[in-house]
């Protein structure tokens, strides 16, 4: 076989990986860097929707309070992100409601 017939199959087994594998380990990785960064009373959503507030964790296995009172076991692979904890902005709080003044050169 000579480079001109090997050299479509080498472009595509290229582009492959760089469109398609390496993403993907990408995506991985951050996956596992966010399971192992759960920590008990951290929120999060798993990847059936539902959402808790992680109780106790492990490696095999981590336990979620989903209501008061209501804990239930999950894989950790189950987690699908952890929600940050929303702080109280002060300049949200100042948000000013009054309407404006109506305007009389607008009559």
């Amino acid at each position: 076989m000579d480079l001109v017939t090997i050299l479509p199959l080498l472009l595509i087994g290229v582009v492959f990986y760089l469109l398609v594998l390496r993403p993907q380990k990408a995506r991985q990785k951050a996956q596992a860097a966010m399971i192992a960064a759960v920590a008990p009373g951290s929120s999060v959503m798993t990847t059936a929707g539902v959402f808790g507030t992680v109780v106790a964790s492990n490696a095999d296995e981590v336990s979620l309070e989903i209501a008061p009172g209501v804990v239930i076991r999950m894989l950790p692979a189950a987690i699908a992100k952890v929600i940050p904890v929303e702080e109280p902005n002060a300049d949200s709080a100042a948000v000013n409601l009054e309407k404006p003044a109506p305007d009389e050169s607008a009559q």
